[in-house]
This record gives C-alpha cells, sequence and structure tokens, in this order.
C-alpha cells in the first residue's frame, strides 16, 4: 500500500515538473490596425528575426508568437505600408533574450504606433 501511495506520490510529481520545467518563453504580440485604412507589407523585427504579413485590414488585428533566442538584446521594428504606397517604419521597445509575456502593436492614423509591451525578464 505504502508503495503504490509513494509511486503515485512520485508519478504526480514528476508530471508537474515536466509541466513546468519545459516551458519556454515566448511573446504573444498582436497588431491593431486603427488606420482606417488596409496596411500591407507588413513586417516586424526583433532580434536576430523577423515575422510579418501581406495586409491587415482596416480595424482588424494580426497575432503572431515568437521567440526572443539573442543573442545580444535589440529593438523591435515596425514597417508597413498605407494605401498611398508610403513605407513607415516605427521603432519600438528594447527585447532581451528569453522575455516572454505580450506585445500590442497598435497602428494610428498618420501612421503613429502606439507599443504596449507587457514583458517580464528572462529566468
Amino acid at each position: 500500500m505504502l508503495t503504490n501511495r509513494l509511486a503515485a506520490t512520485a508519478t504526480a510529481l514528476f508530471l508537474c515538473l515536466a509541466l513546468f520545467a519545459c516551458h519556454s518563453p515566448y511573446v504573444e504580440t498582436t497588431i491593431t490596425n486603427q488606420t482606417g485604412a488596409a496596411v500591407s507589407l507588413v513586417e516586424v523585427d526583433y532580434p536576430d528575426a523577423s515575422f510579418g504579413t501581406q495586409q491587415i485590414a482596416g480595424g482588424d488585428t494580426f497575432h503572431y508568437r515568437f521567440k526572443i533566442l539573442g543573442p545580444t538584446p535589440g529593438p523591435v521594428k515596425i514597417t508597413f505600408t498605407t494605401p498611398d504606397k508610403k513605407a513607415h517604419t516605427a521603432t519600438g521597445p528594447m527585447l532581451d533574450p528569453g522575455q516572454q509575456g505580450s506585445l500590442s502593436i497598435i497602428l494610428k492614423s498618420g501612421a503613429s504606433v502606439l507599443w504596449t509591451p507587457a514583458l517580464s525578464p528572462a529566468h
């Protein structure tokens, strides 16, 4: 009876450790287009990588999850094209390898960009 209880406790402890120890830090990003018109050729650059999408319609959002692998910190930048075919670039917060949390990027009228990071330091 005691052996079964120990085995069950050991199994539960192993499962808990496996669930928490294997957590991989990532940044959940949401780009919201509040410009009133579609934007195209949207690219987000962060240390050592980038992601993007062809278009975000006016009022729509685009979601993407990424890891900051490093090895060095750097700023996040966004580039997008407005309907008048002008490319716009904005620089956001500095990102450190291993950070995790969320990053909201809001594209506003006049091609301004509002950055709202909620990131915790690397563990």
